[in-house]
């Protein structure tokens, strides 16, 4: 697909540079929690992306190989249990979260703020109009829809959206409440939505709204209403520009660290016991968390206890988790529901299948 002529003024912010993309885990390539299909009920399997649903239906995502290219991943998304009438306020959507200090060179809140373009490669047995969402909370909050349409049933389409700072003829976000804080918090929530209820579908497409109940275009398709339907995504893009460029493809392990940031598995850890049925466990994180995180465990977490002859432990299932993190680099918690062990004894765990999570996620 040919792409117009990039305008000079667009060069310095798009073209020539990496790290353009503010989306992270644009292309799929990275599951952590899961890759086989999973209940829509958080962060379950492609990460950084969240999969959300309040209707009386269901469905879920997973990873698949089915790619506009032939090579690579998308998240696919399935409806597994029909609504064909949404109440008001029900919904279906995938979104991911931009740290907000990541979107200062946007200058939002200026005269200067700058455009935007989304791009993404979409497929589903579903024709009809959909939309997209950007919402922007800090100062005051403003929702920008813009509609498209799935115009082929199963067939991989490509899409791209311009995101004006003054689109719909406002001054939302070159005025002062535009601005987005410097800090860690959200500072876009980008939404795909498959599914609105008719108290939020009220959005105007290609317009900014200060109106919170703005989440999606009016004529949103629901996705919801047959079992039959899917939908696949992928090569998702948000860029400072007015063009659309090449999709940017960035190594496995600079999507993996980039991901970890928010969500990491740690595999095996050391440390000591507490006393006879509690260890306590420390260590490293691979990269610096967004946040100080919370700490899970699903599962069964194998004990080996450090000998100087280097014998075997003991196994435990069901371990409970108590966090008690010093920051977001290192990582201090316990787990409890052995037995037998002595106080100060080193211990070491390998978790297998079932590691310590760390979450802090937006």
């Amino acid at each position: 697909m040919a792409l117009s002529k990039i305008r000079n003024d667009s060069l310095e912010d798009t073209a020539v540079h990496g790290n353009r993309n503010l989306i992270i885990n644009g292309a799929m390539q990275i599951f952590q929690r899961a890759t086989a299909a999973t209940a829509a009920t958080g962060y379950t399997t492609a990460d950084r992306w969240h999969i959300s649903e309040t209707s009386d239906g269901a469905y879920t995502s997973e990873r698949s190989t089915d790619n506009p290219f032939g090579t690579g991943y998308s998240i696919k998304l399935q409806c597994t249990t029909a609504d064909t009438s949404l109440a008001a306020t029900q919904f279906a959507r995938v979104y991911q979260r931009i740290e907000a200090q990541n979107l200062q060179h946007l200058l939002y809140g200026t005269s200067s703020a700058k455009t935007l373009t989304l791009s993404f490669w979409v497929k589903s047995s579903k024709t009809g109009i959909y939309s997209i969402l950007l919402r922007k909370e800090d100062n005051t909050a403003y929702h920008f829809i813009h509609s498209y349409t799935i115009s082929s049933a199963d067939t991989w389409e490509k899409k791209i959206i311009t995101i004006t700072p003054t689109a719909g003829s406002t001054s939302f976000i070159t005025a002062s409440a535009g601005a987005i804080a410097n800090d860690n918090a959200m500072g876009f929530e980008l939404a795909f939505n498959l599914a609105q209820g008719s108290s939020y579908a009220i959005g105007t497409s290609n317009t900014w709204s200060s109106n919170a109940a703005t989440f999606a275009s009016t004529n949103q398709v629901n996705w919801m209403d047959s079992t039959a339907n899917n939908l696949y995504l992928t090569k998702v893009q948000l860029e400072v520009g007015e063009q659309a460029t090449p999709f940017e493809h960035r190594s496995f392990g600079d999507e993996l660290a980039a991901c970890q940031r928010y969500y990491t598995e740690i595999q095996k850890a050391s440390g000591q016991a507490v006393n006879a049925s509690v260890i306590q466990l420390c260590g490293v994180f691979p990269t610096e968390m967004r946040t100080t995180p919370s700490a899970s465990l699903n599962g069964a977490l194998t004990i080996w206890q450090l000998t100087v002859a280097g014998s075997k432990g003991q196994s435990s299932s069901n371990i409970g988790v108590n966090s008690n993190i010093n920051s977001a680099s290192v990582f201090n918690a316990e787990c409890a529901n052995f037995s037998s062990l002595t106080q100060h004894q080193g211990v070491a765990v390998a978790g297998g299948d079932q590691p310590l999570n760390f979450d802090a996620e937006l």
